[in-house]
């Protein structure tokens, strides 16, 4: 359970330099952003998976690239819930998605991964 309060603040923070960076992605208040990184620390490790395992074909032919497109999908999904997280377009979700994937891998290799 440690983990993954973990794993949400870091989205968390993420999400937030998201907002800071990107024009077209508003988080309007605290709460909202609690609560996305929340939602999407949860499509992560319930949905990403089960998606990536039906696209896996189209993964493949192009060279994992598809990877990115997913993980866009999922970051527009997540600000689906919230009246006050929006994403403008998908080059907007793409950014997002981009920037939360790096700021939990920078996050990954300073608190890294104990393995039970």
């Amino acid at each position: 359970m440690s983990r993954f309060l973990i794993r949400v603040i870091v989205i968390g923070l993420g999400l937030w330099v998201a907002d800071w960076l990107l024009a077209g992605i508003t988080i309007q208040s605290t709460t909202t952003l609690v609560l996305a990184a929340l939602v999407l620390g949860i499509l992560n490790a319930v949905i990403k998976p089960l998606l990536f395992w039906l696209t896996l074909p189209l993964t493949i032919i192009t060279l994992g690239i598809f990877i990115l497109v997913l993980n866009a999908a999922v970051f527009g999904l997540a600000s689906a819930f919230f009246s006050g997280f929006s994403v403008d377009s998908f080059w907007s979700a793409m950014g997002g998605a981009i920037i939360v994937s790096v700021i939990s891998w920078i996050a990954s290799w300073f608190i890294g991964e104990k393995k039970s």
